[in-house]
């Protein structure tokens, strides 16, 4: 606390020395300025909208000849200009008031272009795209509108222009991409894109700190940003072979402004708050054209989250921080490194309380749990990636990783069954985790003379070694049927220690052939390996504490599995759509021998048969339709197949199954996309169907143990009649220059779950609606409101005869908002509420919280640098989490901890400068459409 404090009086004393400095000091040089990083160019670089600007451009034909006297007219609420093109088709306009305007251009035998700019008023220069001019051809009078959209579909990637979303001075990238349609935010920094998680962060087309997406969005400041893509990423070899293999994961990539390319910026905060909670954080990120340096550090013990709404988060409470570092450079004009380091520790506290039933064909187990862990986790991560251009024709990417972690945890339970299963357990258990990984990708790809002729080759390999020891120290106490007669109270305290070492190998080629100029043959070959060696050993502790070896709790086994991928693919890339058909042929041997309880081995081959298809239509920029089909085998474990008894759980001993095979995932995957520019009106939706041939499925049987009380013992199967079908949407309206945004989200999941209970088939039917309405109401620069309201309900069906259905139903409201007053609006009143209605969970557990938090914060200084604040957090104590988990013969609901009431006052002070654009040789530097720079 002392600590804290200290903290938040140097940063005010700090922040009150650089107001004083800006008011009274100079610089020698006519400027004022709190040293180099705060300093202000002249009025070059001032915040807030400038009373002036130039903007430039240039008028060139569709043969790129440069246009001499056309006549380009600047309109806007306060301008009205007229010139005309030099020599070399260059215009000017000076002292332009206003940064949204309409640009005519006009020039004898050629069309007429008209564009309407919507720029950033911080911008004393504004250079604009090239104006291409088309030949009349007969149609005097034609007017081509040519401003660019918000929202543009391209393959694979959905791209919003930034300086469309408007968010106030100082805001952070969440602000703003909360904004675009079909995206949404959580207050954890959680992001989805069209109802799918974004899984990773990149800045200027390369990962930004180590790929974690909520410390980009919540520490980049939302001024910087040009675009924001949100891409479908499969990796790094269909990234440059545009060989596509497997299902893609969502990634967000930020390109920088251009004349935000060059500077730096930092944010330093402190916050202590009531029953010792605290929240420290600094940022820091210097920019120039490809070279990046940050520094991310964070000191926290606040809430993890609030329930409902769009909370995010989860139940317990915890303290986390640590510091988070990367860089980012050209080593020479032909290798590029961007490596990180992350250090973070996590200590979570929950406790839970759980009811439920777990359904068989000779009865319902009812259970009551409640438990308190602490768990307490450090992390290290070390990422490099080496790019190495050879030449034009060939690339090296060596991509080495290192990760360590540590969890030490501590968990206390109590655990009430009543029904078919009669007994109590109440546990004490400890346990050490360690976790070393390490590992490397090398990739290379050769580029022949005859366009688009190229092979690539991938090798990989991961090492994961997991140490754990676990410390149980239980009292059993078994009854006799549903009576509360004792049979046995029984003591068991063991020593546990598990070892898992893990390798993975992977290689992969791929050679693409040109066959015309709009199709081509493409070949994949893969070897995919993995090998596991595992050691479980059991001790009994009796009451002195020595330890004694169980044999048959005990278990030792190593084994193998190795996939190889043969594909043969044609595609055709029409301007207006493309097409993928091919085939993968997929065999696998699963090789294992069991040590412990006489050697056992096993060998099993299979092969499968994987068609490949692929189509989109591409009506526009702004529409796109697709559809694809994949389908993945999946291996058995060593577990699932090992054709001896398994008592490492005495309570739930295991029993494999030789004769499994390898489950086949057939899907097929739709996706639609369409924004309306004339309307900011933008529709999308994606629906998918899945279904499981030989499905791997548990078979749970009820046995009776030595006292004639039962216990369940758990077999492996395969079976048919698995499948899912889903899909989710986004409706999104803007209105009044994006004062009003509307924005409905839903998603609708039916699935058919197939398993047994004591040798008899089970179907579990699950529906899951959800839908999701989030207007953003912005009327005028002093006021914003965001309320939220979803409806989901969850329902499953059980065919057991003793079994219960389940129907819940949560309707979630929520607001939030804030209000700006004061002279230039420099003081905001925020706040937010949420409040839950569940129904179809116990009474109990149901506890329709409300939530309510408040601030109030001032801004002061010419730049809005210093910011105060004073927040109060669940003002009427009522946080919670509750959550239901369904699974083929189970319904568990649990109620978790969250942290309450609580106060906090904080400060923040904010610093950016800026140098403009990266130039090399005198000359602005070109840049990918990734956002990165070509050297």
């Amino acid at each position: 606390m002392k600590k804290t404090l200290l903290c938040l009086f140097i940063l005010t004393f700090a922040a009150i020395g650089y107001a004083q400095n800006r008011r009274g000091g100079g610089n020698g040089n006519g400027n004022n300025g709190a040293g180099n990083f705060g300093r202000q160019r002249g009025t070059k670089d001032q915040k807030g909208p400038l009373p002036f600007r130039e903007v430039y451009g240039v008028v060139k034909d569709t043969t790129n000849k440069k246009l001499e006297g056309a006549t380009i007219k600047l309109i806007s609420v306060t301008d009205s200009m007229v010139t005309s093109t030099g020599p070399t088709g260059k215009f000017r306009f000076g002292k332009v008031k206003s940064a949204t305007f309409v640009i005519t251009v006009t020039s004898v035998g050629f069309q007429t272009v008209v564009r309407k700019m919507l720029n950033n008023d911080e911008s004393r220069s504004l250079e604009l795209d090239a104006f291409v001019l088309k030949p009349q051809q007969h149609m005097l009078g034609e007017v081509v509108i040519n401003g660019e959209p918000s929202v543009t579909y391209k393959t694979d990637t959905v791209e919003y222009r930034a300086s469309d979303y408007k968010v106030r001075p100082n805001a952070t990238v969440d602000e703003l991409i909360k904004k675009m349609e079909g995206v949404e935010v959580a207050k954890d920094g959680t992001v989805t894109h069209q109802g799918q998680a974004v899984v990773k962060a990149r800045l200027n087309g390369k990962d930004y700190i180590g790929g974690d997406v909520a410390q980009a969005i919540k520490n980049l400041p939302a001024d910087i940003v040009d675009k924001v893509q949100i891409i479908d990423d499969y990796g790094d070899q269909a990234a440059r072979t545009g060989i596509k293999d497997g299902d893609p994961q969502k990634v967000l990539n930020i390109t920088t402004r251009a004349d935000r390319s060059v500077g730096n910026v930092g944010r330093l905060s402190a916050g202590v708050g009531s029953d010792d909670r605290y929240d420290n954080r600094l940022f820091f990120q210097r920019i120039n054209g490809n070279e990046q340096i940050g520094v991310i550090g964070s000191f926290v013990n606040t809430v993890n989250g609030v329930s409902g709404g769009t909370g995010g988060g989860s139940g317990g409470t915890t303290k986390t921080g640590g510091p988070n570092i990367s860089y980012r450079s050209y080593l020479t004009k032909k290798i590029q490194i961007n490596t990180s380091y992350n250090y973070n520790f996590r200590d979570v506290n929950s406790i839970n309380h759980s009811d439920g039933q777990q359904f068989s064909t000779l009865g319902t187990t009812n259970f009551i749990r409640n438990s308190n862990s602490q768990n307490n986790n450090k992390t290290h991560n070390v990422n490099l990636e080496l790019e190495y251009n050879i030449d034009s024709a060939n690339y090296l990417k060596v991509t080495p990783s290192f990760s360590y972690s540590g969890v030490n945890s501590t968990n206390t339970s109590q655990s009430f069954k009543t029904g078919l299963i009669h007994q109590d357990i109440l546990g004490l258990t400890g346990s050490n985790n360690t976790v070393p990984t390490w590992g490397a990708i090398v990739f290379y790809q050769h580029l022949f003379k005859k366009p688009k002729r190229n092979l690539s080759l991938q090798v990989s390999y991961n090492r994961v070694d997991n140490e754990t020891v676990n410390e149980q120290d239980n009292n059993i106490i078994y009854y006799q049927d549903s009576t509360n007669h004792v049979l046995k109270d029984s003591l068991v305290n063991r020593h546990i220690s598990r070892s898992n070492l893990s390798k993975s190998f992977r290689t992969s080629f791929t050679y693409v052939e040109p066959l015309t100029d709009v199709s081509q043959l493409e070949f994949n070959a893969q070897v995919n390996s993995r090998s596991y060696d595992n050691q479980a050993y059991t001790y009994n502790i009796d009451s002195l504490g020595r330890r004694s070896l169980v044999d048959s709790l005990s278990n030792v086994f190593k084994y193998s599995f190795t996939e190889t991928r043969l594909a043969l693919n044609y595609r055709i890339n029409q301007k207006k759509y493309n097409v993928s058909i091919g085939v993968t042929g997929v065999p696998t041997v699963l090789d294992g021998t069991k040590v412990t309880g006489g050697v056992v081995s096993t060998h099993r081959t299979n092969f499968n048969l994987i068609p490949i298809a692929r189509f989109q239509y591409v009506w526009s920029k702004q529409e796109r339709f697709s559809v694809n089909y994949s389908g993945s085998p999946q291996e058995p474990s060593f577990n699932q197949i090992q054709p001896v008894r398994d008592e490492s759980n005495p309570q739930n001993p295991v029993v494999g199954n030789p004769d499994l095979k390898p489950s086949f995932r057939n899907s097929i995957n739709l996706q639609y996309n369409n924004y309306i520019v004339d309307s900011k009106f933008n529709v999308s939706a994606n629906a998918n169907v899945s279904f499981i041939k030989n499905q791997i499925v548990t078979n749970t049987v009820q046995i009776a143990d030595t006292l004639g009380a039962l216990k369940n013992e758990t077999h492996y199967i395969n079976l048919n009649g698995s499948y899912t079908i889903g899909g989710n949407y986004n409706i999104s309206k803007q209105l009044d220059n994006r004062k009003y945004n509307l924005s409905l989200n839903g998603t609708i999941n039916y699935g058919h779950g197939v398993s047994m209970s004591n040798n008899v088939q089970n179907f579990t039917t699950t529906w899951h609606f959800n839908e999701r309405l989030g207007p953003q109401i912005n009327p005028s620069e002093s006021v914003e409101i965001n309320p939220y309201v979803s409806y989901d309900v969850a329902k499953s069906y059980f065919t057991l005869p003793h079994s219960v259905n389940t129907n819940i139903s949560t309707t979630a409201l929520a607001i939030d908002g804030k209000f700006y007053f004061l002279t230039g609006r420099t003081a905001t009143f925020g706040y937010s509420a949420n409040k839950n209605f569940v129904k179809g969970i116990s009474q109990n557990l149901t506890r329709n919280p409300l939530v309510i938090n408040a601030y109030i914060e001032q801004q002061f200084f010419k730049r809005r640098n210093l910011t105060l604040t004073f927040q109060v957090f669940d003002i009427l104590k009522q946080n919670n989490f509750v959550n239901q988990v369904t699974t083929e013969n189970s319904v568990t609901n649990t109620l978790s901890n969250a942290q309450s009431r609580y106060f906090m006052f904080s400060a923040k002070l904010n610093l950016q400068k800026w140098t403009g654009s990266p130039m090399r040789h005198g000359q602005r530097m070109k840049r990918r459409g990734d956002g990165s720079f070509i050297e």
